[in-house]
């Protein structure tokens, strides 16, 4: 037993942070580093957003907070010195991070009611109440397409008390209205009419979700959306009213600086290591709102620039509840491969050398043949099962710090556990909160380098747009499947898919 934890532990590799290209391929491993020192990757070139226009919709306290919000985004933002100043560093403002200058004032600013808002947030039925708040934001949406002016993003300011009510498991202590019996919801869901009362037959075929709801109904307009919650834009660590509690505001600065510096078509930074020619494709499940053994399945394409593609599978694979796994007929996965190439090449079409497909559950040898009838010829395809191992081995060091990130265990030439959480040597600190988990990395089909498809998931961890982090627990393709599955696969009705990332985060 002595003998074979020996040898277990020779085969540890501490993987070195990918480091990350700015402005003029200047390289940094912290994005807050390298924005600040070099700028955007995308600086000085035809996507990058000189002055980002947008629009900010909300109540009228929502809006006004932003406002004052966008006054302070262009200034610098320095905390006090403490042990945690490398965790969340200071906030040199938006020009100097991104390169353009941020418009104080929004381009087009309509409020909405906040009583009529709340009202609707609190009606008993999920679907009514979900439904009822997202259209006043969608009637906004809507008038966006009569504007002489193209919009990079819309801004949506939500209370608290909205975000609170308007999610799947929510509950309403005090409705507003006494809701509809399941018998009355089915046959409305059917699209049976009533002779008193009007009623949009489609709300029962949105996710009861308002994030899910108004990001998948809002791709028609083609704008993408930023979400921001109203405690959100408090100017201390703590919001007085939610009693949420903030990191830094310059923290925050950060984060949303970067979400929309991305969602205005700016691309912050791109891997170093990327190579040309390689894509990464994670595939998402979601097994559907009513119990039954029928899913969907949707895929998120990420290629060596960085830039991300998102596609919708026609058919459903099945679920097993003895198994719980999801399976992909030959035909289907075939599809679904076939599917994202076919968009790739609308958006990029250079040829690809190696593709990586990444997915949580285990890939079956009938889903395998299908991928491989989809790839294309002199094209490298490799399958690789990624899932956090939450009830197997974990590695702990001496002392009271833990496991360094990048610490990988190889445990044979196809299987190993990555650890893209834990202590981060440029933070001088852990900046999780639980005991670091790793993530269990099976190549199951294909021929790689157990350590080359170690390094590709810690760099891919690096790739979140969505904030700026020096890197997340999970890869780009992994972390953010469910996501993009819930809002395509939990509106079903929903046609008018758009394939860029950046409307799904």
């Amino acid at each position: 037993m002595a003998m074979e934890l020996i040898e277990q532990v020779e085969k540890l590799i501490i993987l070195n942070e990918p480091t990350l290209q700015f402005a003029e391929e200047q390289n940094a491993v912290d994005p807050h580093d390298g924005l600040t020192l070099f700028g955007p990757h995308s600086l000085g070139q035809p996507s990058h957003p000189q002055t980002p226009t947008y629009i900010v919709i909300g109540t009228p306290e929502g809006v006004e907070h932003f406002k004052k919000w966008s006054i302070l985004m262009n200034k610098a933002v320095f905390m006090p010195q403490t042990s945690k100043h490398r965790l969340w560093p200071p906030y040199p403002g938006f020009e100097v991070a991104f390169g353009s200058k941020w418009n104080e004032k929004p381009a087009w600013a309509p409020t909405i009611d906040r009583s009529a808002l709340i009202e609707a947030s609190n009606k008993k039925d999920p679907h009514e109440r979900c439904f009822a708040v997202v259209e006043k934001f969608m009637d906004f949406l809507e008038k966006t397409k009569k504007l002489d002016y193209q919009v990079g993003v819309a801004i949506c300011i939500i209370p608290d008390e909205v975000w609170k009510n308007c999610r799947p498991q929510s509950q309403i202590a005090e409705p507003t209205d006494s809701g509809i019996s399941a018998k009355r919801k089915k046959s409305r869901k059917a699209g049976q009419l009533e002779l008193f009362k009007e009623y949009d037959p489609e709300q029962y075929h949105y996710s009861p979700d308002f994030r899910r709801q108004l990001k998948a109904r809002s791709m028609q307009y083609d704008i993408p959306l930023q979400i921001i919650r109203e405690s959100t834009l408090s100017e201390a660590d703590e919001d007085p009213i939610s009693r949420r509690r903030l990191t830094t505001i310059s923290d925050r600065m950060w984060n949303l600086g970067t979400a929309l510096y991305y969602k205005s078509g700016g691309k912050p930074w791109r891997l170093n290591s990327a190579r040309d020619g390689v894509c990464y494709i994670g595939i998402a499940y979601k097994l559907g709102e009513a119990k039954t053994n029928s899913a969907c399945c949707a895929a998120q394409m990420f290629l060596d620039t960085g830039d991300g593609i998102v596609f919708l599978g026609e058919d459903k694979p099945l679920y097993s509840p003895v198994k719980k796994q999801f399976t992909l007929t030959d035909s289907a996965s075939e599809k679904l491969l076939r599917g994202v190439l076919e968009t790739y090449k609308t958006l990029d079409g250079r040829p690809l050398k190696e593709i990586f497909i990444h997915c949580r559950s285990e890939i079956n040898p009938e889903q395998w043949q299908g991928y491989q009838k989809a790839c294309p010829e002199n094209c490298k395809l490799v399958g690789v099962r990624v899932r956090p191992e939450r009830n197997g081995p974990r590695l702990y060091r001496i002392g009271t710090r833990p496991v360094l990130r990048g610490t990988f265990w190889k445990v044979n030439e196809r299987s190993g556990y990555l650890y893209c959480s834990g202590f981060k040597p440029r933070l001088a600190a852990y900046d999780g909160w639980e005991t670091p988990v790793p993530l269990k990395i099976d190549i199951q089909y294909g021929d790689a380098s157990i350590e080359l498809v170690a390094k590709d998931i810690l760099g891919l961890t690096k790739l979140n747009y969505n904030a700026c982090r020096l890197g997340e627990s999970e890869p780009v393709t992994i972390k953010f499947s469910t996501a993009v599955g819930e809002i395509l696969i939990s509106n079903p009705t929903v046609t008018n898919h758009r394939p860029n990332f950046k409307f799904y985060i």
